[in-house]
């Protein structure tokens, strides 16, 4: 009988149509693959060169100076079209190079393009050139795990999201043993030149590569990734170089398709607060295009937060003579306020139901936050120098954590000049809720950086948000609105006069569409008393049936559900102006290693203009570089950028947060973005945020 059975499978798993079914490539799939990304017009000539471009200035860090001497002068270089004819040039370009590349940190779509782009660049200038790929991210470098790439190989994932053609990684090569063990790499393959292909903490290590690589005659290029889009590179007159790191786009446009859905789940279903964690520990510009994206009700930016100024506190303590400093920045509790604010409001317009999106990182742009976050950052990293043990293998729970900051804090007042945790910062700490106590202290990452992600940033703020929202319900200000139609409609079928009740009931019967519960009729008691009081209802006697449901109906209950948008993003098949820019990066790459160049980062410059307007670039890293404190002390890094609150962008979405709020009966104005795709219209060209930020740019953002 199994063996007959096991004959069936096989028999219909061998079916064409079956077969046909169940096989991993599709049309689209295939379409995409063959799909030809546009090139910048510089890449069609036969060969390409660089120009310096001394325009751009930057303003260079002393450590920097100290720390990569041999390569703090390079300036930026334009890429340009070989001259023609030269016989020279064309045989430098053309010359056999053995090439190394690898994806550092978390993936990006677009990546493969990179790759690609790199590929057809190198094959083209000489078909013996070859390319390595590193396993498994700079592991693969240190441990010589590698696989040359073969147009097979290549041609299988281009224009594919991901980074599954080599993988990725998050180790860093900062250490005198795994710089000697990547050196010996590069010689046993005779590698001519390595790409690093990563965020901020990738290319300051491709910097510090092209360093100490220098005298070995192995050139270092960076390539800029992360979707959180916090990799945006000026000059020191705020000249944009680069606007955009590849994945960006791709990522925001999959969270906006996904939270354009609840939107219309939220307005079909009109029972739940849809509440939407986007990735972005450090910046808000996945936020922010998103928002531009889907019209949700309500967006935080984090950067916004950061700039907030209570003018009533500071009016109140003016009155006083004083100056309140706590006036400056955003409060968690008051932040839970606003976003209570727009609930309220749009139940008012009859709408208990909404979508709100929230940076990951929006905590970190919260003052009493950040201090702690600093503040503990210190103190994990202090005993983590110290000790034998780390802190979190030493305070496995919570009760032991806090134990030890009590015992800080007890210190703090025997010896006055221990300052980083005292008694206020301990009595302040135990007010916070436990679970977020917890997620304070949660294990750093592998850079010293609080995760964000491991916090449930949307529990902290709705926690606080549903007890405010249950202290409006007693107060009477958290109401649903009525519409007067189904009021009049409902009593009338009870055989009830309208007119009688609805003046007793709400406050706005006299005008509006939609009708509030009086303020004063906070539960079915009152409700008894008030029309009683009116003699609308006698001794003895309930409330009729269709009044306590009108006034059931009024009374709307918080819903919500939580969403976290990240890991799929980045898995995300690339949008089509991510597979233009990835590639364009990665012919930038092989032009920049063919023109002799090191410690430079690819770049497209113009990628906010149409893409005839691109032009592909080199960037210095190491004037870039600045100190910044990680794992408790000072290191050269990249800069992360930020959401500028006076860009164009975010001007946008600040004047349309009254109309996106939509508190007023009516419809939402929600937007639906169009889906992702490799061929076909709808789609735009570039992210929206970019679009906005670019109208004027030209008439003030050129070098002088």
């Amino acid at each position: 009988m199994a063996e007959n059975q096991n004959s069936n499978e096989t028999e219909l798993l061998h079916h064409s149509e079956v077969r046909e079914v169940i096989r991993p490539d599709n049309e689209v799939l295939m379409e995409r693959r063959s799909s030809k990304p546009e090139i910048c017009r510089v890449f069609t000539a036969a060969s390409t060169g660089l120009k310096e471009d001394r325009r751009y200035r930057f303003e260079i860090d002393r450590e920097a100076r100290k720390q990569l001497p041999d390569i703090i002068g390079n300036t930026v270089q334009t890429v340009v079209a070989g001259a023609s004819p030269d016989p020279d040039s064309l045989k430098r370009y053309g010359r056999r190079r053995n090439i190394g590349i690898v994806f550092s940190g978390g993936p990006a779509p677009g990546g493969h393009n990179v790759i690609a782009g790199v590929w057809d660049a190198a094959h083209k200038a000489n078909p013996q050139n070859r390319l390595h790929g590193f396993i498994l991210g700079p592991d693969g470098i240190i441990e010589n795990e590698v696989v040359e790439l073969d147009q097979q190989r290549v041609d299988a994932y281009r224009n594919l999201g991901g980074f599954t053609m080599i993988k990725t990684g998050r180790t860093k090569i900062d250490t005198a043993e795994k710089m000697s063990l990547t050196r010996k790499t590069c010689k046993s393959l005779g590698l001519d030149a390595l790409v690093i292909v990563g965020g901020d903490d990738s290319n300051t290590n491709a910097a510090f590569l092209a360093q100490e690589l220098l005298e070995d005659g192995v050139q270092v290029i960076g390539v800029p990734k992360t979707i959180d889009g916090d990799i945006q590179v000026r000059d020191a007159g705020g000249n944009v170089l680069c606007a955009m790191s590849f994945g960006f786009h791709t990522a925001a446009r999959a969270f906006a398709g996904a939270i354009s859905n609840l939107c219309t789940d939220a307005s079909s279903d009109v029972k739940y607060w849809h509440i939407c964690k986007v990735m972005g520990r450090v910046a808000s510009h996945l936020a922010l295009e998103v928002a531009l994206q889907t019209h949700a009700n309500m967006t935080l930016i984090g950067e916004d937060l950061a700039d907030y100024i209570d003018q009533q506190r500071l009016e109140t303590a003016a009155g006083r003579s004083e100056t309140d400093f706590t006036a400056y920045g955003m409060t968690l509790r008051h932040l839970s306020r606003i976003i209570c604010d727009g609930i309220v409001r749009r139940a008012a317009a009859g709408k208990n139901y909404g979508v709100i999106v929230i940076p990951e990182g929006v905590l970190e742009f919260i003052n009493e936050i950040q201090m702690f976050i600093i503040k503990l950052n210190t103190i994990i990293a202090e005993y983590n120098a110290t000790r034998d043990i780390d802190f979190h293998g030493g305070f496995p729970l919570l009760e032991d954590k806090m134990e030890y900051l009590r015992r800080l804090a007890q210190r703090s007042r025997e010896d006055s000049s221990f300052t980083i945790w005292n008694t206020r910062d301990d009595d302040l700490f135990n007010d916070i809720p436990e679970f977020f106590r917890e997620g304070l202290l949660t294990e750093r990452d592998s850079h010293g950086n609080f995760q964000f992600s491991l916090v449930e940033t949307d529990k902290v703020l709705m926690e606080l948000v549903k007890d405010y929202l249950g202290i409006l319900k007693e107060q009477g200000v958290y109401r649903l609105g009525i519409h007067r139609p189904y009021y009049r409609k409902t009593l009338k079928a009870a055989g009830l006069d309208p007119e009688v009740y609805g003046s007793l009931l709400f406050e706005n019967y006299g005008d509006g569409d939609l009708l509030l519960r009086k303020p004063t009729i906070i539960s079915m008691k009152t409700l008894e008393q008030e029309l009683a009081k009116s003699e609308a209802l006698k001794n003895g006697e309930t409330v009729p049936a269709a009044v306590e449901k009108i006034f059931k109906k009024s009374m709307p209950g918080f819903k919500t559900q939580t969403h976290f948008y990240g890991y799929d993003g980045r898995g995300n098949d690339p949008t089509r102006f991510d597979c233009n820019y990835a590639y364009n990066l990665g012919l930038t790459v092989f032009s920049l290693i063919a023109g002799g160049a090191t410690g430079q980062m690819a770049a497209i410059k113009n990628l906010e203009l149409d893409f005839s307007e691109w032009e592909p670039i080199g960037v210095p890293i190491a004037p870039l570089m600045h100190l910044e404190e990680r794992k408790g002390r000072l290191a050269l890094v990249l800069e992360k950028s930020v959401v500028e609150v006076d860009s164009n962008a975010f001007r946008v979405v600040k004047a349309m947060r009254e109309k996106w709020l939509a508190a007023e009966p009516g419809d939402d104005d929600f937007r639906r973005p169009a889906p992702i795709q490799i061929s076909g219209g709808g789609e735009e060209d570039r992210p929206l945020t970019l679009k906005l930020n670019a109208i004027g740019l030209h008439e003030k953002d050129q070098p002088a």
